[in-house]
């Protein structure tokens, strides 16, 4: 890897990490009105969250950059979606913890399932590694909407 690339790598990173943490300092603030919800039996220890968005982030920017440094044409299009599933993932935070508009969340969580899915096809497209680098931010987010529904089922 060139040493000018490196700075592609972590720009691509520190995207989606900074915003997931100014999603996070929401969340936090939320906490303990989410903590008082009735969770299901599936719901991951609180300690797994952060480890395993920190990873996702990490993998998503991995991929952008390899994506961008490809030089494939299809490289603005795939930085458009990657911005837009970021943008579409911190407002469901706002929707779910800060709103509490949990069935709103539930449904911003299936479009935004879909925008993933959209990224990692046109990740893949571009660059092979960079579309299966993708795939646990996917399964992870069709598990964070079964997990989002079944809260909104229990609290209702």
């Amino acid at each position: 890897m060139k040493n000018r690339n490196i700075g592609y790598y972590i720009l691509f990173i520190l995207i989606p990490v900074s915003v997931g943490g100014i999603g996070g300092f929401f969340t936090q603030l939320s906490m303990d009105r989410f903590n008082a919800l009735e969770k299901p039996f599936f719901q991951p220890p609180e300690i797994v969250f952060p480890i395993v968005w920190t990873v996702l982030y990490v993998l998503m920017g991995i991929g952008m950059a390899r994506v961008w440094l490809s030089g494939s044409p299809i490289r603005r299009d795939a930085f458009n979606f990657y911005a837009l599933q970021i943008t579409a993932n911190f407002i469901w935070t706002l929707l779910f913890f800060v709103m509490e508009m949990r069935l709103s969340a539930f449904l911003w969580l299936l479009l935004l399932i879909i925008l993933v899915g959209i990224m990692t096809r046109l990740f893949w497209r571009a660059d092979s590694l960079a579309g299966k680098l993708q795939l646990p931010y996917l399964a992870w987010s069709v598990f964070a909407a079964v997990l989002n529904l079944a809260v909104w089922y229990l609290n209702r």
